[in-house]
């Protein structure tokens, strides 16, 4: 982990919000931007990021002195997944010390090379994987993802309140599914509810750092391996992640800076 200059959790107090794909195109947006950039598939239980990135079934990672592991190439990006060690259709019928256990080897025993970010694509809720990386990384802060719906929004204020609690800054939220533009008619509509990452982000005083459309070609790319930003990196839809990766960067960097504080110089005079 000394190769890794900031890690930023993707988190979501619920499933189905789009937190593994907004995961994968912000690292691939980082990278394009000419960062270093990792990818770490945190989710245990059920892993997605090796179909995200287009890793053929069988793909593992090469071990080294019988315990590091090499991180798999994809789309430019280092990555490392509990999916790569097992079969896609193999459950993981593990109770917690045995997650907290693995997770923590996929972390610490990966060979990460230089890296300027280490995006980790966090499982829902606020669980035994969350505690683990807080305590057991310096982790520079959190995004928490969620659609504008009202049921969404409760359980992202669970992911704000436990990162809060175990001293990881929130850098942002990312508001998915915010609008849907008809491909036929152009007709605008915000099918999940308006306003709501907002009102969440007023309430806890941070910024919501990026709004994601609902947008079929996501789904698509993303299903075929081939994520937007890598797909089509021009796009309107990828221009929304190149958006939220530089709003990330102003943050870590403004973070970074109140960290550091005024330097005092004394003299003789």
């Amino acid at each position: 982990m000394s190769n890794v200059k900031n890690i930023v959790c993707i988190a979501s107090g619920k499933g189905g919000v789009g937190k593994s794909t907004t995961a994968v195109n912000l690292a691939l947006a980082l990278q394009r931007l000419g960062l270093e950039t990792g990818l770490l598939d945190a989710d245990i239980y059920g892993p997605s990021q090796p179909i995200m990135l287009g890793v053929a079934k069988g793909v593992k990672p090469v071990i080294r002195d019988r315990k590091f592991m090499e991180p798999i190439i994809a789309h430019g990006l280092q990555c490392n997944s509990m999916g790569f060690l097992v079969e896609d259709t193999t459950p993981m019928v593990w109770r917690a010390p045995m997650i907290i256990s693995a997770f923590n080897q996929i972390l610490n025993d990966t060979l990460w090379t230089g890296l300027d970010y280490l995006i980790v694509d966090m499982p829902p809720g606020t669980g035994d994987i969350q505690l683990s990386l807080a305590q057991g990384a310096q982790v520079t802060g959190a995004i928490i993802v969620t659609t504008p719906q009202d049921v969404a929004l409760l359980d992202a204020r669970k992911g704000i309140e436990m990162f809060r609690k175990v001293g990881v800054p929130v850098l942002g939220i990312v508001e998915n599914m915010s609008t849907h533009i008809c491909s036929n008619c152009g007709h605008e509509e915000a099918i999940f509810g308006q306003g709501g990452g907002q009102r969440l982000a007023d309430d806890y005083g941070v910024e919501v750092i990026g709004s994601l459309p609902l947008d079929l070609s996501i789904r698509e790319q993303t299903d075929a391996g081939n994520p937007s930003v890598a797909a089509s990196p021009d796009s309107s839809v990828s221009a929304a992640y190149f958006t939220l990766a530089e709003k990330l960067q102003d943050r870590v960097n403004t973070l970074a800076e109140s960290r550091t504080g005024p330097r005092i110089s004394v003299s003789d005079d």
